[in-house]
């Protein structure tokens, strides 16, 4: 039964499907397809329900024996659940993480929503309800959550159940921001960290993936307040996330 070797795990709005558009062009490296719908196999109780027979099949049937094998399903990050099944269930696999300066991914992520017609409120209106509306959310968003903007920057919130139960050498996270300021560093990081040969060149050519419409006139002075006051919010948040990952991992100034 064929299983993934590794798993990109997240976060939402953060360049997951640049991470995998890079590792398909690898030829030692085979990606679960298609990219979407992603598998959310460890996340849903429906899909896990029906077993790793199941998951192995659907997405891992074509894996070559000799490539190395991983799936991306951007929310597990957010899932403790997930955390504690990837760990039973495949013990010696890899979380890869990318992570982007909170503010950033939160204004994309309601961009994104807006963009997918799921969103009507301003960006303020929307941050200031958000707990309302996660509680209040229909099952039928239950394992997307279109309007969990603050909360999915929680960043070593959510790290914390995979660190609790997977060995630190077999998580990698990355920074968004390297996608624009030193792709192919990156690309050679991940390479090396999933045991393939670097090929730092793969990232040529990639450009920005799956982007969010950006407002015509660009944010205006009611956003860029919000934006100012999450910046305040996240600032402790982020403080425990440069003590969970160490100096490896530089902050967002």
């Amino acid at each position: 039964m064929r299983l993934p070797d590794f798993i990109i795990g997240g976060a939402p709005r953060a360049g997951t499907t640049w991470l995998y558009e890079l590792l398909d062009r690898h030829p030692d490296v085979y990606m679960a397809k298609p990219v979407k719908p992603e598998p959310k196999f460890f996340l849903r109780d429906d899909l896990y329900a029906k077993g790793l027979g199941h998951y192995s099949q659907t997405w891992f049937a074509a894996a070559d024996p000799g490539r190395v094998a991983g799936e991306k399903s951007t929310d597990y990050l957010e899932s403790a659940p997930a955390a504690a099944r990837i760990a039973r269930d495949l013990p010696h696999a890899k979380l890869v993480f990318i992570l982007r300066e909170p503010v950033d991914r939160a204004y994309s992520n309601y961009l994104w929503s807006r963009m997918n017609g799921l969103e009507t409120e301003s960006f303020a209106d929307a941050i200031r309800m958000e707990e309302q509306r996660e509680r209040e959310l229909p099952d039928r968003w239950r394992f997307t959550r279109p309007f969990s903007y603050f909360s999915r920057g929680l960043y070593a919130d959510l790290l914390e159940p995979y660190f609790n139960r997977i060995m630190d050498h077999q998580i990698l996270v990355l920074r968004y921001e390297d996608i624009r300021e030193r792709p192919a560093e990156l690309a050679g990081s991940l390479h090396r960290f999933l045991g393939v040969p670097a090929r730092p060149g793969d990232a040529d050519g990639l450009g920005v993936i799956n982007p969010s419409i950006p407002e015509p006139n660009g944010p205006d002075e009611c956003v860029e307040r919000v934006r100012r006051e999450l910046i305040e919010r996240y600032a402790e948040p982020n403080r425990r996330l440069a003590a969970l990952l160490g100096p490896s991992f530089p902050m967002w100034s």
